[in-house]
Formats: C-alpha cells, structure tokens, sequence
C-alpha cells in the first residue's frame, strides 16, 4: 500500500535507531514518553493528517481566500479541520502542560510535523503561528499578557500572527515607520501600515492575536529602537472575555503563486486612531525579541519545505512503479514496463529519497539538540548544543528549503506531461514548497548569517563543534570495512571546505568584504552537502551494522536503502561540490566587478 506524506518506516527509524529518542524518558521532564508513547502520538498524527486534513488540502488550493469588507474567509472544510487541531492538542504540543501543551520533545514534535504540516501546508502555516507568538508571550510577556493570551493560543482558540513587514523595510526591519505612542494607563496606540502578513484575519477563531513591531515616538533611528507589541484583533476585559474590535483590519490579501488556503494579508493599524497595544518586554528590544525566537521560526520552515518534498517523493514513487511506458533500453519491441525500471527515473528517483532522509535527520537532529540543551545541567555541554543549532539553522532553512524545491520539482518530471496538470497533486506541491526559500528570512539572508555570523565567531567555535560532531561519524564510518571509502570521500570533503574558510576569513576582515560576500550562497550550499553527506553517512552506519545481524527482507530491503542514499550522494554529489568549493577558492570578482550599466536591459 502506498504511504501518504512520510515513510512512517524512515520516521521510525530517525526516531528509534538514529535519536534513540525513548532514552529521553530517563529524565523526570520526559518520564512519560517511552517508545510506546512516542509510536502512539506519531500515530495519532499520521490518522489525523491523512484522514482529516489531507482531503482539505487540494480544496483549499482550488477555492482560496476571499476578502469582502475588511473581513477574510478561509476555505470553510478548514474549519472541521481546525477543530480536530484543536481537539487534539496539536497547536503546541511541545510547550508545557501548564500553559495548554503537552510537553513532548522537539525531536517527537519536529516528526509529526512531518505528517501535518504535509496534510495541508496552507492550514498548517496559519495554525503553527499560535505557537511561535506564543512562544513569545510566554518568555517574554507580562503576566498579565500571559493570563490573557496564552492559553488561549496555544489551545488553537485564537490564533496568532507576526505582524513585522512594511513596504520600504522588508528584510531591513529597522527601517520600518509603524509608531507607537505612550498612553496615560501605560498601553501604546498604533499606527502605520503592514504588508504580507500570514494569518492576519480569518475564520478560523473568535480572536486573533497580532504581534506588532512599531517604534516608540523619541526612539532611536535604525534596529536599536524597534518595540514589540500585543495588538489583538479584539480588545481583552480583565475577566478575559472579549471587547470591542480593535482598530487593526486587513485591507486586502494577495494573489499567490501557492498557500491558496492561507491568507497574505495586508494591515492597517490606526486608521481611525485607535489600535491599543500593550509592550511586550522593554521599550527598543523588539528586534532582540524577534532574533531570540528566529530558530524556531526557521526551523519550521524547514519542516515545512520537508514535509513538501517527502509527499512529493511518494507521489512520484508511487506513479513510477505504476505507470507502464517503454521497454529495457537497447530492448525495443520486448515488454513494456514500469518507468521505474528506467536508469534515469532511478536516478531522479534515489536522488528525491537522499535528500529527504537527509532532511529528515538534520532537522530532527536540530530538534534532539533542543531537548539535550533542556535536559543537561552541564554548562560547558549547553553551550556547544547551542552553537550547533546556531550554526545548523541557516543549513536547515537555506539549504534545506533550496533543496526540497529541487525535489519536488524532480516530481513533477517524473509525472511528465501528468505532472503539470491539477489533475495530481505535485504542481501543488511545487507551488506551495516555492515561499520556504523566501519567508523567515530569504535563503541568501540565511546565507550571509552563516557567514558573516556564524561561521568565524568565537574564533571559529560553532564551526569546530560541527566538525567534531562530524568526525565522531566518520571515525565509526572508517571503522567499518564497507563504509571507509565513503568515509574516506567525506573527509577529503572537510579539508577542502577548511580550505574554503581559510580563504574566506581574512577575506572578510580588509576590501575583500563584499567579493566574500558574492560567495555567502555557494558556501551555504558546500556546507549542506556537507552536512547532507555527514547525515546521510550516519545512517549508513547504523543500516551496516543492522544489516550485519541479518534482519528479515523487508527490513533488509531499508537498510540496504540507507546504504545506497549514502553512497549515491557521496558518490555523486560530492564530487560536485569540490568543484564548487574550488570555485570560491578562486574568488573570481566578475559578480562585484561588473557595473550597473554593463547588467544591460536599456
């Protein structure tokens, strides 16, 4: 039978075999999550997402949004859906039961976002805000704003939205002009205009919780004097029923390429000169506010983009072992058979199921850094799981949502002329995949964090750390008689990439700056093979050493499966990438060196 979304097996085995995530149950925070536990939630996840809300998804795509009179409505079956969220306690379930979540681990949580956000990724966007302005409210908020919106957002009763983005201050937030003026009873009164705003007003609940970045009258120009603020839909009495509207409305949604089911709004704020807002921690920290909770926020992105390419994946596994076109090569006129059978669908294919169970890994490996960093009192170990989630993430946003576009887009050839129809799901998919490069931070920012930031800080910690996390692998890898070529192949890998970075770090320190920055999006990219490889090899290692205590042929059949993901890449892909990091040890200056007018065009 065909699976739908995710191979409930390769989930199985990041969860079980390469995390053993069930060890965590060891610690008092995750007593109650045992391996029998950890497989009836991800259950619970795979029924709900297939049988609830993966029937909404091409219908949400077809009927879209509708605005009229400053009000939007999302396609109405998303409603039952919401409901079911709702039920099940899904919109933050890795939040702490006092506050309505459930208190799972961020690895448990980051695979059944899998399934979900592959139900119905417009649904899915509008529903995973509530967590991350949650996530906010509860590090940063009053008590007060805690009582009255907490609750009520991680339940999925209201919902929530990050209301940042301005005209002229796109990605540049500290050039935005929304202002904020100081109110006798200490709230603020909004005012200015907002653009591609996910969520801004639906539905889908009675109340909607905006956060609103602004700058407080008398603040300092630039990021240094942005605020953050709680702006709701409705006004909020002391006793938490709801007052009047407050005076934050849309005043149009977009037109999209994908996401038809999720509203892109447009907002204003103070039009009639009453939008009440109240701070949320201090006067100008608004922007520190927002950066603090960034890897979450691009951590889901990747999942998003994840649980994009695996469905797509599926898809086209699926049709190719089903659709009959063509004989053997160098066979004409014998049988017909299944493309499937065709070297270059195997190629496209073994290509889309790499780098979705290399994803898969990385961000679940992100994930059980998050539940190690909670769970040791160690200092000294705190601060390396962070470093590595910090250098990690613009790998598991960039890299990832880059390459999950090349998968589904692999999906929609292997459809052929089928692929570009609305008649299968994968130009849907291709669509909807399409924003993850651009949203939370487009992949070049993404690229430009992990060089300018990341990579060189602390002389060069977080990179080190990544290393060492690397050749614990590869010392188990070299130490397998079936993997040390592989092993070997990789490690040429990371001497050529320290190579790179030697090339690159006195580079950014004199008027070599911007020629290094031409170079941010390509060494994002060799750092992500790199990391692909390492993961990839990973679970190699743990597949060689099943495989030599003989399971049965199904479970043969996936190991042997991690085996081939491994070496395809390391065989192929690396290859290519030495090419690419012997290209920017060149550090040709064309792409700076060029003037405007040489570009052409008039």
């Amino acid at each position: 039978m065909m699976q739908l979304i995710a191979d409930r097996k390769d989930i199985d085995f990041v969860l079980h075999e390469q995390f053993e995530l069930s060890q965590l149950s060891r610690h008092e925070k995750f007593s109650d999550f045992n391996k029998t536990v950890i497989d009836m939630i991800v259950n619970e996840a795979r029924n709900l997402a297939i049988k609830e809300i993966l029937p909404t998804n091409s219908i949400g795509d077809k009927t879209g949004c509708s605005y009229e009179n400053g009000r939007v409505t999302m396609p109405s079956e998303f409603k039952a859906a919401w409901y079911q969220l709702e039920k099940g306690e899904w919109f933050a379930p890795a939040q702490a039961p006092e506050w309505g979540g459930q208190g799972i681990p961020e690895t448990l949580n980051v695979a059944t976002q899998n399934y979900l956000f592959g139900a119905n990724l417009s649904l899915l966007m509008v529903a995973g805000l509530n967590h991350a302005a949650g996530k906010i409210i509860e590090t940063f908020g009053s008590d007060r704003q805690k009582k009255y919106y907490l609750k009520n957002l991680y339940s999925g009763k209201w919902s929530g939205t990050m209301v940042l983005t301005e005209a002229e201050s796109g990605s540049n937030l500290g050039d935005l002009t929304t202002s904020a003026t100081k109110n006798e009873d200490g709230t603020y009164c909004l005012s200015g205009n907002k653009i591609f705003i996910s969520g801004g007003d639906h539905d889908m609940t009675e109340n909607i919780v905006h956060l609103v970045l602004a700058r407080i009258e008398g603040a300092p120009k630039g990021s240094r004097g942005i605020s953050l603020f709680v702006a709701p839909k409705f006004l909020v009495n002391d006793d938490g029923s709801l007052s009047e509207q407050n005076d934050i409305v849309c005043t149009g949604i977009e037109e999209k390429m994908g996401l038809h089911g999720s509203p892109t709004c447009s907002m204003a704020l103070g039009s009639r000169g009453k939008c009440i807002g109240t701070l949320i921690g201090k006067e100008n920290k608004g922007l520190s506010i927002m950066f603090l909770m960034m890897n979450k926020a691009r951590l889901m992105v990747g999942s998003q983009a994840l649980s994009c390419a695996s469905s797509a994946y599926l898809y086209a596994l699926d049709y190719a072992r089903n659709r009959i076109q063509g004989s053997v090569p160098g066979e004409s006129g014998k049988k017909s058979i299944a493309i499937i059978q065709h070297p270059d669908i195997r190629r496209i294919l073994l290509t889309m199921k790499m780098y979705t169970e290399g994803i898969r890994s990385l961000l679940c490996y992100i994930a059980n850094l998050e539940d190690k960093k909670k769970l040791t009192e160690n200092v000294a170990d705190k601060v390396r799981y962070q470093n590595l989630i910090d250098i990690l993430i613009p790998v598991a946003k960039g890299y990832v949502t880059d390459r999950a576009l090349d998968v589904c887009n692999m999906a929609v050839q292997i459809f052929g002329g089928y692929g570009y129809t609305t008649e299968f799901p994968v130009e849907q998919l291709l669509r909807d995949v399409r924003i993850t490069t651009i949203y939370e931070g487009t992949n070049g920012i993404q690229a430009m964090d992990l060089l300018g930031r990341k990579l060189f800080h602390r002389k060069k910690e977080l990179y080190k750390n990544l290393i060492d996390e690397i050749d614990i692998t590869l010392n188990r890898a070299k130490a397998t008689p079936a993997l040390e070529q592989m092993a070997q192949t990789l490690d040429n890998a990371l001497t050529k990439l320290e190579q790179v970075v030697n090339k690159i770090d006195p580079a950014l320190q004199d008027q070599d700056v911007l020629l290094s920055y031409a170079f941010a999006s390509p060494f994002l990219e060799v750092t992500g093979d790199i990391v692909m490889a390492w993961m990839l090899l990973w679970r190699a290692t743990i597949a060689q050493d099943r495989i030599e205590n003989k399971p049965r042929k199904k479970e043969l059949d996936f190991y042997a499966g991690q085996i081939k993901s491994a070496q395809f890449f390391i065989g192929s892909i690396l290859p290519v990438t030495l090419g690419k990091m012997a290209s920017i040890i060149t550090f040709d200056g064309a792409a700076i060196e060029i003037s405007d007018t040489s570009f052409g065009g008039k």
